[in-house]
């Protein structure tokens, strides 16, 4: 068990940052990452149908992965349905990626924090009371910006890039915003582009540190950790049932094994 993978969940790209993170902090550390292209994307489902997804496919990789820690690296997928798994396979640890509204609320000196995610977590979080009540949230759903990180990301310049965050930047100033999180894992893709427009009166927030410390804790608490002398391997692995270019190319400048989910 303790050489078994740490297994990450996204519908796309979204998690591949934290995925990676975690895997440059803990080289030994296997690690899979799967993307349930099949049913991308996670954010316009309803709450029943992507909790029914996630269960029926938690269950095939239980058998096929056997992973010692799951990571659902999306916040749609953890805000609509970490509960419920934790209370199905109750002896699996499960890691969940939520908008990091507590740090961005104390950094608030207006008290406005802008919120950009896909419209389930934009609709959610409110009623998870992530934030201090005393801040005003902004929230904005922006499902075209998780389509362009998934299809357009890869071939974009970077000027393309830094107007694509701009136009969101100004949406936030434009209401008094000087906080802002970045609530959809898929937009870390972003970061830097976010923060170069954002500078100097809106600082930006993410999970990325905050997630894999949390996957150390687990590790250590419950006595998870590899062997030191484990040589560890790294798959991408897609639920459909082709790979085209992009999902080819990505794996090898990661350094990612491609498979597919009926292929493990």
């Amino acid at each position: 068990m303790l050489n078994n993978p740490v297994l990450f969940i996204d519908s796309g790209v979204g998690g591949l940052p934290y995925c990676i993170d975690f895997h440059n902090n803990n080289p030994n550390e296997a690690v899979y990452y799967i993307a349930d292209n099949k049913n991308f994307p996670y954010g316009p489902r309803g709450k029943n149908e992507l909790t029914s997804i996630l269960i029926t496919l938690i269950e095939k990789l239980l058998i096929k992965v056997n992973p010692k820690i799951i990571v659902l690296a999306c916040n749609t997928a953890t805000i609509t349905a970490i509960a419920s798994l934790r209370s199905k396979f109750p002896q699996m640890p499960f890691v969940g990626t939520v908008p990091a509204l507590k740090p961005a609320a104390k950094s608030s000196s207006k008290r406005k924090v802008g919120v950009l995610g896909t419209a389930r977590t934009i609709e959610d979080m409110q009623s998870l009371k992530l934030a201090d009540d005393t801040c005003e949230i902004i929230g904005i759903a922006a499902p075209e910006l998780v389509d362009f990180i998934e299809k357009h990301f890869d071939s974009a310049d970077e000027n393309k890039k830094r107007e694509t965050a701009k136009k969101y930047i100004d949406l936030f100033r434009s209401e008094g915003a000087d906080s802002l999180v970045l609530g959809c894992t898929h937009f870390l893709f972003l970061l830097e582009e976010f923060r170069l427009e954002a500078s100097p009166d809106i600082e930006v927030f993410d999970s990325l540190e905050g997630i894999t410390k949390r996957i150390e804790f687990l590790l250590d608490e419950n006595a998870l950790r590899a062997d030191e002398d484990f040589k560890p391997s790294c798959r991408l692995v897609l639920t459909s049932d082709s790979a085209d270019s992009l999902w080819q190319t990505r794996a090898k400048r990661l350094g990612f094994e491609l498979n597919l989910l009926n292929e493990i």
